[in-house]
C-alpha cells in the first residue's frame, strides 16, 4: 500500500489535510466520497509537481487554454460524452504543450478516473479550474460550471491585454531614452574628449565632469553590463524565497500612485475568482483557499490565510478583510452589502468590475503623466551634453577674437 496526502472539506466547509494509506488514489477518493466529503486533492506522498510528458512544471498558454475550454464546453453541450469530447480535442489540438496533457487526461478518464481527478493529476491546471470541475461533477452541472469559467477567463484575459497595451508605449520610450544616453555617454563624449585633449586649454567644469563620466563609462561598459546581468540573476534567485516575495509585495504596496493601482488589481483578481467559485457552489472556506492559491501576490496569500481562519471561526468575510488593513475600504463595504443581502457572488463580480475599470483608468492617467517627464528628462540631458561639449569651442572662439 502507498501513502497519500489527502485534502478534503467536510459538511461544514472545514478543510482537513491528512496522510492515508491506500492501494490507489481512486480507492481513496471513493472511500471518502462515499462518506460525503468533498475531495479537494489527493497527492502521492513525496511526489512533486510533474507534467505527464517531461517531468518538469509546465505553464499553460492562457489564450490556448481558453480555446480548449470553449471547444470542450461546445462538444459537451452538443450531447457528446466526456471521453468522446476529449478524443476529438486531443486529435485536433496543435499546441505542443497542451496536447500531451489532454492525451494523459483522456487515458485517465478511460481508466475510470473522474474528470477533476484527471485534471488534478497533471499538476498544471489552475486550482480554481480543478475545484470548479470537481464542483460541477458533484452537482451535475459540469457544463454550466465550465461556461462560467470560460466567461471568467475571457474577462481576465481582456483586463490583462488592456494593461499590457497601456504599458507598451512607455516601456518602448524608456528603452529608447536609455539607449540614447548610453550612445551619447560611451561614444560621442569620448570622441570629443580626444579632440579636446590636444587643445592644451583648461576645460569648463561641466565639460570636465561629462568627459570623466564618458571615458570611465567607455572603459568599463562591458564590466558594467556584466555586473547588471549578475545583479539581475542574483535578484531572481533571491526573489524566489517566501520572505523576499512578501518584502517585494510590501514595497509595491508602499509605492506612491502605483502601489494603490497594484493592490486594486490584486483585489479585482481575488474578487473575480471568489465570485466565480461561489456561483459554482463551492463552500466559502474552500473558495477562499482556492482564491488565495490563484492570486499572484505572496502578501495577499498570507493575508487571505488569516481571513480564512477568521471566517472558519464564524466571523463575517467583510469584517475579516477589514482587520487585515490591506483591502480598500470600498471593497469591504461592497462585500458587507453582499453579505447582508445574500448576494455575495453578484457583489464580488461588481467589486471586480469596478476595480478593473479603476485600475485601467488610473494606470492610463499615471502613464500619461510619466511620458512628459521622460521626454523632459531626455531633452534636459541632451541639452546638458550639447552645452558641455560645445562650451570649450565657444571659449576657444572668444580667445581667437
Amino acid at each position: 500500500m502507498a501513502q497519500f496526502v489527502l485534502k478534503y472539506a467536510d459538511a461544514r466547509g472545514h478543510i482537513h489535510q491528512q496522510v492515508e494509506d491506500a492501494r490507489s488514489e481512486h480507492e481513496l477518493r471513493e472511500k471518502f466520497g462515499q462518506q460525503g466529503f468533498l475531495i479537494y486533492s489527493i497527492k502521492a506522498k513525496g511526489l512533486g509537481q510533474l507534467t505527464a510528458r517531461s517531468g518538469k512544471p509546465t505553464k499553460l498558454n492562457t489564450e490556448k487554454f481558453l480555446i480548449f475550454n470553449q471547444q470542450f464546453v461546445t462538444l459537451i453541450k452538443a450531447g457528446l460524452p466526456i471521453l468522446k469530447s476529449l478524443d476529438l480535442l486531443a486529435d485536433r489540438l496543435t499546441d505542443a504543450k497542451l496536447r500531451p496533457i489532454v492525451d494523459a487526461i483522456r487515458v485517465e478518464v478511460k481508466n475510470g478516473s473522474l474528470l477533476s481527478e484527471a485534471f488534478q493529476k497533471q499538476r498544471v491546471f489552475p486550482p480554481m479550474y480543478v475545484t470548479s470541475v470537481m464542483a460541477g461533477e458533484k452537482s451535475g452541472s459540469l457544463t454550466e460550471v465550465l461556461e462560467r469559467y470560460v466567461t471568467y477567463q475571457r474577462l481576465a484575459l481582456a483586463v490583462r491585454k488592456k494593461l499590457l497595451v497601456s504599458l507598451i508605449y512607455p516601456a518602448l520610450l524608456l528603452t529608447l531614452v536609455l539607449l540614447l544616453i548610453v550612445f551619447l555617454v560611451t561614444y560621442v563624449v569620448p570622441n570629443f574628449a580626444m579632440l579636446y585633449s590636444g587643445m592644451g586649454t583648461e576645460l569648463p567644469y561641466a565639460t570636465r565632469i561629462l568627459v570623466a563620466v564618458g571615458t570611465t563609462a567607455r572603459n568599463y561598459i562591458l564590466l558594467g553590463i556584466a555586473g547588471l546581468v549578475g545583479l539581475y540573476f542574483a535578484f531572481q534567485v533571491w526573489a524566489r524565497g517566501a520572505r523576499a516575495q512578501e518584502l517585494i509585495d510590501r514595497t509595491k504596496l508602499r509605492t506612491p500612485i502605483f502601489g494603490e493601482i497594484w493592490i486594486k488589481f490584486q483585489v479585482a483578481q481575488f474578487s473575480r475568482v471568489l465570485g466565480t467559485l461561489l456561483i459554482g457552489g463551492i463552500p466559502l472556506i474552500q473558495a477562499l483557499e482556492t482564491a488565495a492559491d490563484s492570486v499572484g501576490s505572496r502578501l495577499l496569500k498570507k493575508t487571505l490565510e488569516t481571513v480564512r481562519q477568521s471566517v472558519r471561526e464564524g466571523q463575517p468575510l467583510s469584517g475579516s478583510l477589514a482587520k487585515t488593513g490591506v483591502f480598500p475600504p470600498l471593497s469591504i463595504d461592497m462585500i458587507e452589502v453582499g453579505e447582508s443581502t445574500g448576494s455575495m457572488p453578484a457583489m464580488l463580480g461588481s467589486v471586480a468590475e469596478f476595480y478593473e475599470d479603476d485600475v485601467t483608468t488610473r494606470l492610463t492617467a499615471a502613464l500619461s503623466l510619466i511620458e512628459p517627464f521622460i521626454m523632459i528628462f531626455m531633452g534636459g540631458f541632451v541639452a546638458f551634453v550639447l552645452i558641455a561639449l560645445y562650451l570649450p569651442i565657444f571659449s576657444l572662439a572668444d580667445t581667437l577674437r
